[in-house]
C-alpha cells in the first residue's frame, strides 16, 4: 500500500524498522541530517560513536553477535574513509553489515565537491554491493535489496550512498516486506556422499569456521560430531563454534597452531571443512593443505559457490548455509567410529597439554605471568563471557589458553585489523548487557580506538578492558628481530597511564605489575561493572621480552644473528 508523502530520510528509517533494526551506530554528519531527524521519533537506538572506524567495528560486532546486518551511518569523505576499516573487516570475516554514507547533493556530483568521493570505485572490491540511491521513491527497493544481499549466501557488507538532497525530497511510495535471508542447502545425495567418505575414513577431522552460524546450527553440528565421535577443530578466530570444554574439541587451526594438531591435519585422510574459506591463516600459509588438490580427501562446505574451488579443489564441494548443512548432518545416520574413536581422546589430551603453562613462566622469574592471568579469568568470569580482541601478539594469550564457551563468546577480526577490541567489547555489552564482556587490547591496538571508552560510559556499557602494555608494537618488533636482529626501528611506544585515562573517561582503572595482583583487580572490575554499569580497565605492565608463549625477543634475536653469521 502506498504511504503518505515522506522524505527520503523518513522512508529510510521506516524501512529499517520493517527489516527489524533496533540499533544503529555512527558519527553524525550534516550530509544526512534528515535521517537523524527521522531517527529522533523512532524506537531505533542510535549509538553515537567517537570515530567512524569505531562505529563500523561496532556494526561488525553487532552482525557477528546477532546474525542480522549491523547498521552504521557516517558522513561523506573523511567519515567514509574512516569507516572503511570496518567494511574491510566485515568482508573478510563474512559479517552482515550495511554502511550508509551521506553524499554531496546530486547537483554537485562529479565536480569533486567538498568531501566528494565516488563510493562505487572506493568500495568496489571491499563490499558485496555498492550503490547510490538517487531517488527517494526507490528507497524501499534499495534498502530491501541491501538487507537481502548482506545476509544471503556468504554474509558481508553493503555500502549505500545517500545524496543530501535526495534525503529531503518527498515521495509517496509503498513499503516492502521484511527481508528473508536466502541460503543454499545440500542435496540428499551430497549428504550420502559425506557419510560414505566418513564411513571409509581412518583419520577424519572436522574443521568449523566462517560466517552465517547461529546457535541452532552450532547445536546441530555438536550433535553430528557426538553421534559420529568426530574430532572437531575451529578455524582462526572462530573458536566459539563449539564449547572448548567439549571432549571432542581438539583446538584451533590458525596462527601459532599446536604442532601436534597441525600434524593431525596433514595426516587426516578425510577433512570435513564446514564454513571456513580455507585462507592463509587457517591453512598456515596454504601449507597444511596442498594447493590446488589436497593430499587429504577434502569435503568443503561454504555458503558462497564462488569460494568453492577458488583455491582448493575439494573432492566434494557443497554450496550451503551453515544452519542448512548442520541440520542435515545432525539427521544423518551415524557411521561406525571404531577406527578413530580412541584417537579423539588422544587429540583432546594434546590440546590440554598445549594449554599448560609455557616454559617461559615456569621458573617463576617473571613478575607478571600472563598464563596465570588467563587462568584467573577462566576461574572468576562466567563460562559464557564474551572475549573480544583486535590484532597483535597479545591476543595469543586468549586464543591459546582461554576456554571459549561456545556461540557467541568470541569477537575478533580474521582480517587482522588493529583497533577492533574496544569497539567490539563496547558493542557487545550494549547489545547484551546481561553478559560479562572482557576485552583483550594491546597497548598500541588500544590507542587506535580507545576513544570508544567514552561511548561505553555514555551508554552505561560495563565492559572490562585488559590492556597488555609492553611499550611496543609487539608483533612487528618480533618480525623485526627475526629479519633485522638488533635493529629496532619504528616499534617502540611511549604510552599514557591507561588506568588514569579510564578514570578520566568515567570508568575505573587499575595497574597490575605482579601476578598476585591480578585476581583481586579482576574481582573489583567485575563488581564495579555489575554495580555501576560502567567500564573498568586493568592495565598489565609486563616485560616486553616475553613476546609469545613459545619465545622471547632475546631468543628470536640470537637465533637470527646466529643464522646470519652462519651465512656470512
Amino acid at each position: 500500500m502506498t504511504q503518505p508523502s515522506r522524505t527520503g530520510g523518513q522512508i529510510l528509517v521506516d524501512a529499517l524498522k520493517i527489516h527489524g533494526v533496533d540499533t544503529a551506530f555512527g558519527v553524525p554528519g550534516e550530509s544526512y541530517l534528515d535521517v537523524l531527524d527521522a531517527l529522533h521519533d523512532s524506537d531505533i537506538r542510535f549509538i553515537i560513536n567517537r570515530q567512524e572506524g569505531g562505529a563500523a567495528f561496532m556494526a561488525d560486532a553487532y552482525g557477528k553477535m546477532t546474525g542480522k546486518p549491523g547498521i552504521c551511518f557516517v558522513t561523506r569523505g573523511p567519515g567514509a574513509t574512516n569507516a572503511s576499516i570496518g567494511v574491510h573487516t566485515a568482508f573478510q570475516d563474512s559479517t552482515p553489515m550495511i554502511l550508509f554514507i551521506g553524499q554531496v547533493g546530486s547537483d554537485f556530483i562529479d565536480r569533486e565537491a567538498f568531501q566528494e568521493i565516488d563510493y562505487r570505485r572506493m568500495y568496489g572490491q571491499m563490499a558485496k554491493w555498492v550503490t547510490q540511491i538517487d531517488r527517494a521513491d526507490r528507497m524501499p527497493e534499495y534498502i530491501a535489496r541491501a538487507f537481502q544481499i548482506a545476509s544471503s549466501g556468504r554474509p558481508g557488507p553493503v555500502v549505500l550512498a545517500l545524496p543530501e538532497d535526495m534525503l529531503t525530497t518527498k515521495a509517496s511510495v509503498a513499503d516492502t516486506r521484511g527481508y528473508q535471508a536466502v541460503q543454499a542447502s545440500p542435496s540428499a545425495a551430497q549428504i550420502d556422499t559425506v557419510r560414505a567418505m566418513l564411513a571409509g575414513a581412518k583419520k577424519p577431522l572436522v574443521l568449523l569456521g566462517g560466517g552465517g552460524w547461529n546457535a541452532q546450527a552450532c547445536a546441530d553440528v555438536q550433535r553430528f560430531a557426538e553421534a559420529n565421535q568426530l574430532p572437531v577443530s575451529c578455524a582462526f578466530r572462530f573458536q566459539d563454534l563449539l564449547d572448548n570444554e567439549h571432549p571432542q574439541y581438539i583446538g584451533d587451526v590458525g596462527i601459532g597452531i599446536n604442532p601436534k594438531l597441525a600434524a593431525r591435519v596433514r595426516e587426516a585422510d578425510v577433512i570435513l571443512a564446514i564454513g571456513p574459506r580455507l585462507g592463509e591463516m587457517t591453512t598456515s600459509g596454504y601449507a597444511l593443505l596442498q594447493s590446488p588438490v589436497p593430499a587429504q580427501r577434502l569435503i568443503h562446505v561454504h555458503a558462497d559457490a564462488e569460494e568453492l574451488g577458488s583455491v582448493y579443489q575439494a573432492e566434494v564441494m557443497i554450496n550451503s548455509g551453515m544452519p542448512q548443512v548442520a541440520a542435515m548432518l545432525a539427521a544423518m545416520a551415524p557411521v561406525d567410529a571404531s577406527a578413530w574413536e580412541a584417537s579423539v581422546a588422544e587429540a583432546r589430551a594434546d590440546y590440554a597439554a598445549w594449554k599448560q603453562q609455557p616454559a617461559i613462566f615456569k621458573d617463576g622469574k617473571a613478575p607478571l605471568d600472563l598464563w596465570q592471568v588467563v587462568q584467573q579469568i577462566d576461574q572468576l568470569a562466567p563460562h559464557d563471557t564474551i572475549i573480544t580482541n583486535g590484532a597483535g601478539n597479545y591476543a595469543t594469550w586468549a586464543h591459546r589458553f582461554h576456554s571459549y564457551g561456545g556461540m557467541r563468546t568470541q569477537l575478533a577480526p580474521t582480517s587482522g585489523a588493529m583497533g577492533y577490541s574496544v569497539p567490539a567489547g563496547v558493542a557487545a555489552k550494549i547489545i547484551d548487557p546481561s553478559r560479562t564482556v572482557i576485552t583483550f587490547a594491546g597497548d598500541g591496538e588500544y590507542m587506535m580506538n580507545g576513544q570508544e571508552l567514552a561511548t561505553a560510559v555514555q551508554y552505561q556499557a560495563g565492559v572490562i578492558i585488559i590492556v597488555f602494555n609492553n611499550a611496543m608494537f609487539g608483533t612487528i618488533r618480533m618480525h623485526q628481530e627475526r629479519e633485522y636482529p638488533g635493529r629496532v626501528s619504528g616499534t617502540t611506544l611511549h604510552n599514557p597511564d591507561f588506568a588514569a585515562l579510564s578514570v578520566a573517561y568515567g570508568g575505573s582503572g587499575e595497574v597490575v605489575t605482579r601476578t598476585e595482583e591480578f585476581a583481586p583487580a579482576l574481582e573489583r572490575a567485575l563488581a564495579h561493572t555489575r554495580a555501576n554499569n560502567l567500564p573498568a580497565l586493568i592495565e598489565l605492565r609486563y616485560d616486553g621480552n616475553l613476546i609469545t608463549p613459545g619465545a622471547t625477543l632475546d631468543t628470536i634475536r640470537l637465533t637470527a644473528q646466529a643464522a646470519q653469521a652462519a651465512k656470512s
